[in-house]
């Protein structure tokens, strides 16, 4: 399963929005760094990032992407390019 590399998606378990993203990029084969918003100290990470705490949320280079109907676009792009 590729890994993207510096990519971060943080996700909220039993939330709709999050499952549909982490099941898109598991029929895609991929995988990212995986952080539970409801850990300790992993809200508060995700708010310094991004400025709320919202899942889910990919985070690459520190740019927060919200909304899952995007980040799926935009995995869906990636793969069309290869992961590149």
């Amino acid at each position: 399963m590729p890994a993207l590399q510096g990519y971060t998606l943080y996700y909220k378990n039993n939330c709709p929005y999050s499952e549909r993203v982490r099941r898109y990029m598991e029929g895609l084969h991929i995988a990212c760094e995986m952080r539970d918003v409801e850990a300790p100290g992993v809200a508060d990470e995700l708010e310094a990032i991004g400025g709320r705490v919202q899942s889910p949320c990919l985070v690459h280079d520190g740019k927060a992407m919200y909304e899952s109907e995007y980040i799926v676009e935009y995995l869906r792009d990636l793969a069309y390019r290869g992961f590149a």
